[in-house]
């Protein structure tokens, strides 16, 4: 890491841990004559990949952080500093939750009249049904429910949820957008992870974004900005609402797997906290009278996030 530092002329900064995600990676700030940059290390991930996706982002007018050098062989980036302003940081007021939401839609909109990046996963409804697993093995040692769950899935991500030609960030959320005041138009929504990056719907990033598992998001907040969505493409909102209400419980039974996992695997606990908000994603999601078949099966197969469930999910092996 040293020599790569040096070799991008960024040996002699200082250095500053910044806060991880949910992933392996590890990210420090650098401090060098009045300048920051930001070393990012994924030796477990695909750095080439972000850096690619990152330029296709830059190349459309977005705000991706800029690649400044790359050592792909040893999973070394480094990349722009956009700052710590981030949207949940920011979103304290009615007022201000909806514009920076308003920003991130807008940021939605400008990214689906774009030609999606090349050679993404594609997000079939076969992936997105298989997805679901975690739910099963983490969240609820519930196996034998899971052919279930997928048969009833499957049909509605067919008719609901077939990928459009739009690249979706996968984890589009406040806590991975950054306000950038000085600059314009959608380019000041700064954005961070997308790595994870598919081919699919279009509704996928916005329920992620609205469906917040981090924070409690207005629901006037989350109906502005859909209904902006649909005015802005010309997309019918009782279709495009369906496909909320299918992508949503998809992705919100998808996170409850993957914050249990995070726990049991990753000595990750604090994630458990965040369940029952996702857990009212979810139940809100299946309220629509197309998951009536999903409904059926999880009320049986997956219990509320009672207090006792959560102290369970919080053990380094947790037992139904």
């Amino acid at each position: 890491m040293s020599d790569f530092l040096s070799a991008a002329g960024w040996g002699a900064a200082r250095r500053e841990a910044l806060a991880g995600d949910a992933s392996a990676r590890r990210y420090t700030r650098l401090f060098l004559d009045g300048q920051t940059a930001i070393l990012m290390q994924d030796p477990e991930g695909d750095v080439a990949l972000f850096a690619r996706l990152a330029r296709h982002l830059c190349g459309m007018g977005l705000s991706a952080p800029r690649i400044l050098s790359e050592d792909t062989a040893n999973g070394l980036l480094l990349i722009e500093d956009l700052g710590d302003d981030l949207v949940a940081r920011l979103a304290e007021t009615p007022t201000t939750e909806r514009d920076l939401y308003l920003l991130a839609t807008d940021v939605l909109i400008d990214l689906h009249r774009h030609p999606a990046a090349p050679d993404l996963p594609i997000a079939t409804p076969d992936h997105l049904a298989q997805q679901i697993d975690l739910a099963f093995i983490h969240y609820t040692q519930a196996p034998e429910a899971l052919p279930r769950a997928i048969a009833a899935f499957h049909p509605l991500l067919e008719a609901h949820a077939q990928p459009a030609e739009v690249m979706v960030l996968r984890d589009y959320h406040a806590e991975n957008i950054l306000f950038l005041p000085d600059r314009a138009g959608t380019a000041r929504a700064g954005l961070l992870d997308f790595q994870d990056a598919l081919l699919g719907h279009r509704a996928y990033d916005l329920v992620s974004l609205v469906q917040d598992a981090r924070r409690d998001v207005r629901e006037d907040t989350a109906e502005v900005c859909i209904a902006h969505y649909c005015t802005a493409t010309g997309h019918a909102e009782t279709p495009f609402r369906a496909s909320l209400a299918v992508l949503g419980a998809q992705r919100n039974l998808r996170i409850l797997g993957v914050f249990a996992r995070l726990a049991a695997t990753r000595g990750k606990p604090h994630y458990i906290d965040l369940i029952p908000r996702v857990w009212a994603h979810l139940q809100n999601d299946l309220a629509h009278p197309l998951l009536a078949p999903v409904k059926e099966v999880l009320d049986t197969a997956l219990p509320a996030p009672s207090p006792d469930h959560l102290t369970r999910l919080k053990s380094p092996c947790p037992t139904p």
